[in-house]
């Protein structure tokens, strides 16, 4: 039976398929053959990648999946949890000089794949070049997969004993939405602005990348759409196993915190607009916060257990799957592939935006902020507007990626 920290497999439904991507940009054309090795050789050293979904009883469960994950040469989306993909949950393809990992989200996050990505990205380069480039920080196969990877990120902590927070956050309801529901053609963007530019904005107007970000957004979203008097409604990803102190952890145990912009709440002021939205993600990103979203995950869980499995992959799953935000936003912070970076050009993330109108995923490696906008709409006026906040700021960017919104589906699970 699996335990309340594992994953949620019903999370990802045709509906609402939960899927992200990272995706790698090399200087030269990728060579299949050595990329379809690399992916099996790793096999050994990330075993929680090559999973089914595996129905028993009430339980739906990552199991191993001794199939070879598929490694595509097309960015054509296929569907997980069918024979396209061989069972597997996660899959690779590539495409000129990129290569991209899919996988549902239910299985881990941003930075629980990133080990994955580097070794992928190292393992394929030294073949590749047939140079020996420095490992260092690279998980590799033969190495021993330590407790803290793949054991529960919460032992030791007392869950069971977690008090109600001084502060949380009610979600709005009737907040803004950006898509009216009669352009639902998804979209991409990927934007690169240099890490230094980004951060001196940041410093200078006292924000971080994802609060700057965030009030951006905002803005841009107020200009879209002037006579609309809806409340803007962001969330904002944070680590929950990281603020308890588990960093290495695979499984997936992103939250958010959620930041309001009224109708009436003036966003003219820059440093003052960051430094609101700063405060609103720290009051609700504490430790005490994050403990007591454990101890509820826990005890949903064990009411969970109780249900049916055609309940939870119906009734369960389409709450989860219903919109919740105006925009989500996510931040991960890889900052170096080691000795692989010469040999990229760019690295960015990409999540299906299926509970927001819009999702942003901002990424920084190798000196370079990417921004992945993925929207459920094909239409630019809304991008356009957001770059032009970009600009008004005086950030230099440049938009180096607009194409649909490839990400693969997902086929029903089924109870036994």
């Amino acid at each position: 039976m699996s335990e309340f920290y594992d994953p949620m497999l019903y999370m990802s439904t045709p509906e609402h398929p939960n899927t992200m991507s990272v995706v790698v940009e090399l200087k030269e054309a990728i060579d299949g053959t050595i990329l379809q090795e690399v992916i099996e050789e790793l096999r050994e050293r990330f075993p929680y990648f090559y999973v089914k979904g595996v129905a028993e009883g009430n339980d739906l469960s990552a199991e191993p999946n001794p199939l070879p994950m598929p490694v595509r040469d097309t960015w054509d989306p296929i569907n997980f949890n069918s024979p396209q993909s061989n069972y597997h949950l996660t899959a690779w393809k590539y495409e000129g000089s990129r290569m991209a990992m899919e996988m549902s989200h239910a299985l881990s996050d941003g930075a629980g794949v990133i080990p994955y990505i580097k070794s992928t990205v190292y393992l394929y380069l030294c073949k590749k070049t047939g140079l020996a480039l420095d490992p260092a920080g690279i998980r590799l196969p033969g190495d021993v997969i330590p407790e803290s990877e793949t054991g529960n990120p919460f032992a030791g902590l007392d869950i069971d004993g977690a008090k109600v927070p001084m502060y949380t956050k009610p979600p709005i309801e009737n907040f803004y939405r950006v898509n009216d529901g009669e352009d639902n053609e998804q979209q991409l963007h990927c934007i690169k602005i240099a890490e230094s530019e980004l951060i001196r904005y940041c410093r200078d107007y006292d924000g971080s990348p994802n609060a700057m970000i965030v009030v951006l957004l905002a803005r841009a979203a107020k200009e879209y759409a002037p006579e609309n008097d809806k409340t803007v409604s962001v969330a904002v990803a944070i680590d929950y196993k990281a603020m308890l102190g588990s960093y290495d952890n695979y499984r997936m145990y992103a939250n958010v915190v959620e930041l309001d912009f009224p109708k009436n709440r003036s966003l003219d002021d820059l440093m003052k607009s960051c430094t609101a939205a700063r405060g609103q993600m720290m009051l609700q990103a504490q430790p005490e916060n994050a403990l007591w979203a454990v101890k509820n995950r826990k005890l949903t869980y064990e009411k969970l257990s109780q249900l049916p499995l055609e309940v939870k992959l119906g009734a369960v799953a389409k709450s989860a799957g219903r919109m919740r935000w105006s925009f989500t936003v996510s931040y991960v912070n890889s900052r170096s592939f080691g000795s692989t970076d010469p040999y990229i050009d760019a690295v960015y993330a990409i999540a299906e935006p299926g509970v927001s109108d819009i999702s942003c995923e901002i990424f920084c490696n190798n000196h370079n902020f990417v921004l992945s906008i993925s929207q459920t709409f094909k239409a630019d006026r809304f991008i356009e507007l957001f770059l032009k906040e970009l600009s008004s700021v005086g950030i230099n960017f440049e938009v180096f990626r607009k194409e649909p919104l490839h990400m693969c589906g997902i086929e029903p699970f089924k109870s036994n």
